[in-house]
């Protein structure tokens, strides 16, 4: 059902107006009336948990961020799965390293806690980020943890090549609408250089729902592997086939086949992409122009090479505002004045304009958005 906007709905978000106005630089010599909301082809509600174990789900409010607001809060970090009701205690928590290793480690959470260190801002983004209501299953925090690359330097592979297993505590027994137990994931030593065993969040314990005690932050790599609740490390066979996580996400990470193997699986990286977050009205000289704002985020290397449209009849434009990311593994805001023609229903799609960047899903029309516009 299409959702219009009207001035009553204006006045209704007049208590959002202020604290959104003084984040605004733009422009100068405007006034800020509102924030037109998208249309809406979904109905999860934001911010708000849903469901339990692996059928749980909350589905982050993105239209808030701004350039100086861009950490997500822990009680809004989007979930996928919540806490599985087999989860041991923390006090008697173990990780353990072995598989295919001379010497096999056993370490405790005080021993993690004494190799933790700061991991920067990363953004995680479930790869079944698909619901039109926000695209809201994905955030960015501070994380806090272990390097993964220096535990593995504390333990000798007994032969090589060799691959590394990953594995959390899952939920085996109860029965689940929209998941497949089994949390681990199979990556190449590569594959983990820059990983992360989490410990903290945005300063803080890391919550329960999000992992607690320990969680694997792969950067730039989809949630799916970004295993939670992770209790074992292990040195497995170059041949070792793929696991049930890895099955359930090969459709949503671009794999073809699925691969037997977990070595013939690509890398889950997330692209390079971007998605508009809030459409903002205002008043600029006595006239009406709004202005998209969205966030871009993943690939492997820098860009800020974004067009946007609004009718598939019409022509790319660059991108007003979209300064070059600091890093891709998180996100960054860009913005673009728009001035419609006329009333009507409108689709907004971004692209980038560099042939040599990789967006598989922005190709795809993934993360397209849709308004109607009633004034101009």
């Amino acid at each position: 059902m299409s959702v219009s906007v009207n001035r009553r709905r204006f006045l209704a978000s007049a208590a959002f107006l202020p604290a959104l106005a003084r984040l605004q630089s733009f422009p100068a010599a405007g006034r800020l009336l509102g924030t037109i909301p998208f249309i809406r082809n979904g109905s999860a509600p934001l911010d708000r948990r849903l469901g339990s174990g692996l059928d749980a789900r909350l589905f982050t409010d993105l239209s808030t961020l701004t350039a100086d607001r861009l950490v997500t809060p822990a009680d809004r970090f989007f979930m996928r799965t919540a806490t599985p009701s087999a989860l041991p205690p923390a006090a008697s928590w173990k990780l353990g390293v072995g598989g295919l290793v001379r010497e096999p480690l056993t370490l405790s959470l005080d021993a993690l806690a004494g190799m933790s260190q700061p991991a920067g801002r990363l953004l995680v983004e479930c790869a079944g980020n698909s619901d039109s209501a926000g695209f809201g299953l994905m955030g960015a925090a501070d994380w806090e943890g272990v390097p993964l690359g220096a535990l593995l330097d504390r333990v000798k592979p007994s032969t090589a090549p060799h691959r590394i297993l990953v594995s959390g505590v899952d939920d085996e027994t109860t029965e689940s609408r929209t998941s497949l137990p089994g949390a681990s994931w199979i990556f190449s030593p590569d594959d983990l250089k820059h990983a992360v065993l989490a410990l903290r969040l945005n300063g803080a314990p890391l919550p329960l729902d999000h992992g607690a005690p320990v969680r694997l932050v792969v950067p730039n790599w989809y949630g799916c592997a970004c295993i939670k609740w992770v209790d074992r490390v292990d040195l497995v066979p170059d041949d070792a086939p793929a696991t049930s996580q890895m099955w359930e996400y090969a459709a949503r990470t671009h794999q073809v086949g699925p691969p037997r193997l977990a070595r013939d699986y690509t890398p889950a990286i997330i692209d390079t992409a971007a998605v508009p977050v809030r459409i903002e009205q205002w008043s600029i000289d006595g006239k009406i122009a709004y202005r998209v704002v969205g966030v871009l985020w993943g690939g492997t290397r820098p860009t800020n090479a974004l067009a946007i449209r609004f009718k598939a009849s019409e022509a790319w434009a660059p991108v007003d505002d979209c300064p070059m990311p600091a890093s891709t593994l998180t996100w960054s805001v860009w913005s673009h004045v728009w001035r419609p023609e006329a009333p009507g229903r409108y689709q907004i799609v971004l692209r980038v304009t560099d042939p040599s960047i990789r967006t598989r899903r922005l190709d795809l029309f993934f993360y397209v958005r849709e308004v109607e516009i009633l004034e101009v």
